[in-house]
């Protein structure tokens, strides 16, 4: 039998990427596209330039193809997901009434308002995506969530007028839904000729991003946690319960129908916290990989790996980006003493996105009388090792990295795997398409250290400095100098 390849879809918040893989897992072709920089046009308003989204993506499968050595009729399937929380408003004919609305944007703390007669269609990235792929109105009800009329119970828009106007919309407006691992609908025939893959190929539907990573990391446990290092950091436990009304968590809806995905509070700005101090240190930090012959990244962490645990008493509080509704938080770093140099800086961020991780973590499962046995990292972070050890180190739990170039594009993957029948189950195509790359085991020592400095100094330090930042906030924002 002929091999047969899915190509995934991850359109992020920063780039799109694109994997081809067998249906074994295996990568066989990767291509990339950046988004460029959101505008912000006013404040608290966050978009997406011009067309950006789908001219990311088309460039991105390009390029991925541009990568295969395959035969392109082997392909059998796209699997697309998307970056979630963002509304998207479009005329009749498809195109945009609007620049794409941002998860930043403060206009999505609120539902819909009808204000532009030109806007015919209200949806989200996978519904405007979907349909630019395959010309159906069609949406995945797994990525909808916040002020969106969807009833959780049978994954299809409420029936009822009046949810339908809390939200600010009519049935009239909304695509249809289908369930994760279902077709949206096939390539459009101009699409295929211009990709050169052939008619008819499903694209297959998923969830929100989050979700699909939490899918093509593995996790089918409740008792596992996925990280997802990235530009937002947060975890996510798998589970089989809707949960109502969550304190300290938000229940949103996973990858396989009827599956649910806890998000624990997350870190906004969270590796990009680790690209800034990269842009910090500058020339110093090229020129000293250079002498190396490391990449940058690299030479950071193997400076980090050679700092004690704790990082000689540098202490960390990422508030890099404050939330409204704690306006006055900053960023903190305290402790500073002769010893420190810029790579104890580097190891004390790692450590607090640890602590963070580990105590919002710890929140969610107190709540919901969870435990945890292990681990899985994903995003950019686990590339690093030091990252991966801390991590395993503050929880004093086995932390695993997974094969690949993107959980979220393997993740669609197993969605068009299953939808295509190659496996009789979500659960059987992770476990024939997902690999460990490395487990880190913790260093019971400093998972003892660690959670002395957790409890007794790290919890402890906001108490501290949030009357101070607040009398700061009041000099510098509310009555800035002249």
């Amino acid at each position: 039998m002929s091999a047969a390849y899915v190509l995934g879809i991850d359109s992020g918040s920063q780039s799109t990427k694109v994997v081809i893989f067998d249906t074994e897992g295996n990568e066989a072709a990767f291509g990339s596209c950046p988004l460029r920089e959101p505008h912000t046009p006013a404040p608290g308003t966050v978009i997406h330039p011009d067309d950006d989204l789908w001219d990311s993506l088309k460039q991105a499968v390009h390029r991925c193809l541009d990568d295969f050595s395959g035969d392109r009729d082997a392909i059998k399937a796209i699997g697309l997901c998307t970056i979630r929380s963002c509304r998207v408003l479009l005329r009749k004919d498809g195109s945009l009434a609007q620049p794409v609305i941002s998860w930043m944007d403060e206009r999505l703390a609120a539902p819909y308002q009808h204000e532009d007669d030109s806007v015919a269609y209200v949806t989200s990235t996978s519904g405007y995506l979907g349909w630019k792929l395959t010309g159906e109105k069609k949406d995945t009800a797994a990525n909808y969530e916040v002020f969106w009329p969807l009833d959780r119970t049978t994954l299809d828009w409420s029936t009822d007028d009046e949810v339908l106007k809390a939200n600010g919309v009519t049935r009239e407006m909304l695509f249809d839904l289908v369930k994760p691992g279902e077709a949206l609908g096939s390539i459009k025939d101009e699409l295929a000729k211009e990709f050169g893959l052939n008619e008819n190929i499903p694209v297959v539907a998923t969830a929100n991003d989050k979700a699909v990573e939490v899918l093509g990391s593995g996790v089918d446990s409740e008792t596992t946690a996925m990280i997802s290092l990235g530009t937002f950091i947060s975890a996510m436990l798998y589970q089989t319960k809707d949960w109502e009304s969550a304190a300290h968590f938000f229940p949103t809806l996973a990858a396989v129908p009827y599956r649910y995905v806890y998000e624990s509070t997350g870190i906004r700005r969270g590796m990009w916290t680790v690209s800034w101090f990269k842009k910090l240190i500058g020339k110093e930090l090229t020129t000293q990989a250079a002498a190396f012959d490391k990449t940058e990244e690299d030479f950071l962490n193997d400076q980090a790996a050679e700092i004690p645990a704790g990082s000689e008493g540098l202490i960390t509080i990422l508030d890099w980006l404050s939330s409204p509704e704690q306006p006055y938080r900053k960023g903190l770093i305290i402790g500073f003493d002769e010893r420190h140099t810029a790579y104890h800086m580097y190891r004390s961020i790692l450590e607090a996105i640890a602590f963070d991780m580990k105590n919002n973590i710890d929140i969610m499962l107190n709540e919901i009388d969870g435990t945890l046995e292990q681990l899985i990292i994903t995003g950019g972070g686990a590339k690093s090792d030091v990252m991966m050890q801390i991590l395993s180190d503050v929880f004093g739990l086995p932390a695993r990295r997974r094969k690949g170039s993107s959980s979220a594009c393997l993740g669609a993957a197993v969605s068009a795997c299953v939808q295509l029948g190659f496996y009789n189950s979500f659960t059987e195509a992770q476990q024939s398409m997902i690999r460990d790359d490395a487990v880190f085991s913790p260093n019971s020592g400093h998972h003892k250290f660690y959670t002395d400095l957790n409890e007794t100094v790290v919890k402890h330090v906001r108490s501290h400095t949030d009357e101070i930042l607040k009398r700061s906030h009041r000099l510098f924002h509310e009555t800035p100098p002249q």
